[in-house]
């Protein structure tokens, strides 16, 4: 890929999600417990939903980031029951890549296995903040594969912050813009996702205590 081309978008992609989170209106909780809450706006990028997340995970931003980043040396296939294996296709710089994720049958198996190609970028803020962003991809090396539908993700990520005087805990705020693609009634999507972020918070609280143990 392009690496100029690359790196425009990826800022243009890392500018609206930043944007995402700054804005607070018209947000409608969909699902909230356990210290998490999960809400949606209607996407302005494609006929569907975004979703945001919002939890406090009890472990340092570094240890969090280890279990999420979308980078070499990630942890997130080890324990995201929606991710069955992450790959970097091509390294653009230490904070810019091309990556493939795969995930896996859902919805007692009607969502079948996905796979997704993004763009995707780190950035780190001033206040210690370290952010993704990601955006859908076509790359040569990596076409559609057999036994997965090609899903699309429009601007997404998450910022993982520092909570000042609690250096044990961090404030994940995540946001999902997906098109899993396939002819999927709009009711599965619409209950899959808010259960699914709900189950990401879960499931990344109990990864803290035991892949760092």
């Amino acid at each position: 890929m392009d690496p100029a081309l690359a790196a425009q978008m990826s800022e243009e992609v890392a500018e609206k999600v930043l944007k995402y989170r700054r804005d607070e209106s018209g947000w409608k909780i969909c699902r909230e417990g356990n210290g998490v809450s999960v809400s949606w706006r209607p996407s302005m990028e494609f006929p569907g939903n975004l979703y945001r997340g919002e939890g406090i995970v009890n472990a340092t931003p570094e240890k969090v980031w280890g279990c999420i980043k979308p980078l070499a040396g990630t942890l997130r296939d080890k324990w995201d029951e929606n991710v069955s294996s992450f790959e970097i296709i091509e390294s653009l710089t230490d904070m810019l890549c091309v990556s493939r994720t795969a995930s896996p049958s859902a919805a007692m198996k009607l969502i079948s296995p996905r796979d997704f190609v993004d763009l995707v970028l780190v950035r780190k803020y001033e206040d210690g903040t370290l952010s993704s962003n990601a955006i859908n991809v076509e790359h040569p090396s990596c076409p559609p594969k057999p036994g997965y539908v090609r899903g699309f993700n429009h601007p997404c990520g998450c910022f993982c912050e520092p909570l000042p005087g609690e250096p044990d805990k961090t404030n994940l705020v995540t946001f999902f813009q997906t098109d899993l693609s396939g002819y999927l009634p709009r009711s599965v999507v619409d209950s899959f996702f808010p259960r699914s972020m709900a189950g990401f918070y879960a499931n990344l609280e109990k990864a803290v205590r035991t892949l760092y143990d």
